[in-house]
Parts: C-alpha cells; structure tokens; sequence
C-alpha cells in the first residue's frame, strides 16, 4: 500500500524503466511544456516554466551581501522522502524479483551518469523577509539523493504518463500518484527541498556598451538532473565542499559557493579542495581573494533574484547573478574551460581579436534563448529577469539591444 492507501504498483522491467528514462532525457523541454501548462501566469517566473510564489522573486536586484542565511539544528524530517511506497510508480524491478526501493538505486544500477555521489547538502526549509525587507532563508540537513529520488522520480512519472497520453495530451493527476501526493511543488515543508545555485555570469564592456554571458549544454551522460538542456553557467547543488564535519559551517554561505562553482566551471578547476581534511581557507585563495578584491573595487557585483522550482522536475533554483567588467573578467578567466565534468560551453561570438567572449546580451539573444531553445527553466528565468533589470546589473547604463 502506497502511503495515501492506494495498491502500490506493479514495478516495471528494467527495459522499460530504461526506456523511459531515456525519453525523459530526451524529451525535458517538451516535457516541461506539458508540465506548466495550465499554471497560472502570477505563479511562473517572467513567464517561464520556473515556479515561484510572488514573494519569492524580488521586485529588483538585491545585493547578495544582503540576503540573510539562518541555520536550523535539529530540523524536522519532511514527511515526503525518496523511500515513500508511492514512488514504486516509477521504480524497477531489480534481483530476485522484488523493486528497487530507491530510485537512485535504479539509476546508479541501470542508467548511472559520469557525476553520482550521494553527498550532504544543504535543505532549504523557509524563505521570508527580516523586518528591514531583506531576503531570509533558513536551511538545514539533507543529500544529494534527495533531489534524485523525490525531483527525478516525479519527472520520470510525468514521462511515462505523458507518452501513455499521447501527444499534447493532458496527464491526469491518476497517472501521476507521486505527483500527486507532493501536491504542491512549491511547499518547502511537505518535502526534502535541496536547491541548486544556479549563476548567470555576465562580461561587461562599460566602454563599448556591450555585455556577453557564457551558456552551457548540458550532456545527460555526465549529470544525473536537467540533461540535454543550456544552462547558464555556472551552476551548483548548495553544498559542503566535501562530507568532513569542519566544511558543514565553514562553506554555509552563498558567495563561496559561488565562487568554487566559478572556478570549476569556467576554469575547468578540481573539486578537490583538500577540505576532506581541513577546511577551505578561502581568504588564502587566490581566486577567491581576487574575487574578494574586485567586489571590493566594484569591477565584480553580486546579486540574488530569488529563487524558484522546474514544472517538470520540483527541483530548486535559487537565481543569482554575477557582473563583471570586461578587464576583470578576462584577468580573472584568461582561457575559459571549453568542456567540464557536466557539459560543455556554448559559443556563440568572438572579439575583434578571435577569444571567444560567449553569447551577446542583447534582446534577440534572450528572447531566442528563452522562447526556442532548449533552456532549463532557472536559466531562461534568470536571463528574462536580467534582462528586464539591466538597467541595474550593469553600471553606466544599460547595453545597446
């Protein structure tokens, strides 16, 4: 019996447990078309398939500096966890007869990626406001295999029901019991809730009035959630650096993981900071510290735009940007990785000189981007909200359209 006191179902072979999977990994943007539609226009970020409530998502840029983090000894369990009975709707069978009893079981068995480590993370709990106005969000304990078995689970129900629906055919809520049981997606009570940083990262050129970003693709034979879709870069699960008691506090805040996802991502760094045996002294870093020294100078500027949760996936975004001026930026990322351990990046223009300096921020950029390509939602979220504050992310005034 399923939790909610329905027969739990038959588990599947792992043939059509795979080949679903499969066409999930295929079929995510159209999926999430299907999954969004319907929601109302007040509750999806700028009109994409990113979810939020109203007071979620600022009415400006807020300065990272000025979002508040809180941490919660002791936090309550959520009722929902990848082992609850009503997941075996998109569970397996696996040796001797019996199911899988976790979907990240399944996929480490039948469908591992390259990245797969069930590593600590960070479970959002609440978001508010503290009396001055500024974002507060509270968090506690949880894992990576959170996201797979509870955000992984559910889309992979919606695909399979969607292809038994036919095309453009509407899911019933029947065909999607663990769907339906999570309810609302966007209560950060009901389920583990274990967001993602995801950063757009922007190079300014103040002089020549022009602005470029760095996009990437998404190989689903390297990342376990959103592949075979672009994504700003970089993007990051909210974690610890490694598992070791000391990094728990010591890597609880926004900005150094931000910073650590720069370096990977854009400079093709290791994650191995050593932090497996002592903790990352970030001030003794030196791409921290000229991070750290451009922010000071202001050639380097951070902003939250809130955060929300992928229609198909229930997964949590938590929507920051990164602006940098064109001589920091390119003292900072002298030659940008072209590939990385999830993907690689998307060029889509070159300077005068031939260095590859991403894809131009300009309108027609962010409509193609947002409107045609296959963009994950927090990255098509993050890209309209720029775009309708950029009078603010850059300083001198805006970029030519």
């Amino acid at each position: 019996m399923t939790s909610s006191g329905s027969v739990t179902p038959k588990a599947k072979s792992p043939e059509v447990w795979r080949a679903e999977r499969e066409l999930l990994n295929r079929s995510r943007f159209e999926l999430t078309r299907r999954a969004v539609a319907g929601v109302p226009e007040a509750l999806r970020v700028a009109g994409t398939p990113l979810l939020a409530r109203p007071e979620w998502i600022p009415d400006r840029p807020v300065l990272l500096d000025d979002v508040h983090l809180e941490w919660v000894e002791g936090a309550a369990p959520a009722p929902i966890t990848g082992r609850e009975a009503s997941v075996r709707a998109s569970l397996p069978m696996a040796g001797g007869g019996a199911a899988f009893e976790r979907y990240a079981d399944a996929v480490e068995v039948l469908a591992r990626p390259r990245l797969y480590e069930n590593r600590q993370c960070y479970r959002l709990l609440d978001v508010d406001h503290d009396p001055a106005g500024a974002p507060r969000l509270r968090f506690g304990r949880g894992s990576y295999f959170d996201v797979i078995d509870i955000c992984e689970a559910s889309a992979h129900e919606f695909a399979a029901a969607a292809a038994q629906a036919g095309p453009g055919g509407a899911v019933p809520a029947v065909a999607t019991p663990f769907r339906a049981e999570i309810a609302d997606p966007m209560d950060l009570v009901r389920r583990s809730v274990v967001p993602g940083i995801s950063t757009l990262t922007i190079r300014h050129d103040a002089a020549a009035g022009t602005a470029s970003f760095v996009l990437h693709w998404r190989d689903p034979a390297k990342v376990a959630t959103g592949g075979g879709l672009y994504q700003v870069m970089p993007v990051g699960m909210f974690q610890p650096s490694a598992d070791a008691p000391w990094n728990e506090a010591n890597d609880f805040d926004l900005w150094r993981s931000i910073a650590r996802e720069l370096s990977e991502e854009l400079l093709g760094s290791s994650e191995d900071y050593g932090s497996g045996t002592r903790a990352i002294d970030y001030d003794g870093w030196p791409f921290y510290a000229a991070l750290r020294e451009a922010r000071r100078a202001g050639t380097a500027r951070v902003f939250w735009l809130g955060l929300g949760i992928d229609a198909l996936t229930f997964v949590c975004d938590l929507l920051t940007v990164v602006v940098l001026d064109a001589a920091t930026f390119d003292g900072l990322f002298p030659a940008l990785a072209s590939t990385n351990d999830e993907g690689h990046r998307v060029v889509d223009a070159e300077d005068d000189t031939g260095r590859a300096v991403g894809v131009p921020f300009r309108a027609d950029h962010v409509e193609r981007l947002t409107e045609r390509e296959h963009m994950q939602p927090a990255g098509a979220a993050l890209l309209r909200l720029a775009w309708q504050h950029r009078e603010t992310l850059l300083p001198c005034g805006s970029v030519r359209d």
